[in-house]
């Protein structure tokens, strides 16, 4: 499966301000640009997807920056990926080809059923599994020795 760029950085860029929202505090896009290592003005058209959406709010002034809307448990990823790029869990079409030809079997037998475990796999997933499972993937990749 290949997810266009604008998916995984507006992904780790709600993971990021996800982590600081825990704790009640905002992140700022230069923030978020500089620990993600993302372009700024790349980072600067996602983030208003992801706030149009819903999934964050921006503050303004002196501790500005971005908070997830809601809590992390309650943003499913089926909302994420639409957010960023509707077409990923869309079912795949076969304008003008008959019900029974090849093709369209192929997309039943094979990608439909993808499809369908992709969609129910990011619908039963939520932003703060994710949060969860990254950290602990994280920890458990330190390799740390105490002479």
């Amino acid at each position: 499966m290949k997810v266009s760029t604008r998916v995984e950085y507006g992904v780790m860029a709600l993971l990021e301000i996800a982590k600081h929202s825990e704790n009640g505090e905002s992140v700022s896009a230069t923030e978020i640009a500089e620990k993600q290592k993302i372009s700024q003005k790349y980072l600067e058209q996602i983030l208003p997807q992801l706030r149009q959406a819903g999934l964050i709010k921006a503050q303004k002034g002196l501790r500005g920056g971005y908070r997830i809307s809601k809590p992390a448990d309650s943003i499913r990823m089926t909302e994420v990926f639409n957010a960023l790029d509707d077409s990923i869990l869309a079912d795949m079409e076969t304008i003008g080809e008959p019900e029974s030809s090849f093709r369209s079997s192929v997309n039943a037998c094979l990608w439909g059923k993808i499809n369908a475990k992709l969609n129910a796999f990011a619908a039963d997933k939520t932003l703060g599994d994710l949060l969860a499972e990254c950290s602990e993937y994280q920890a458990e990749s330190w390799d740390l020795y105490i002479i």
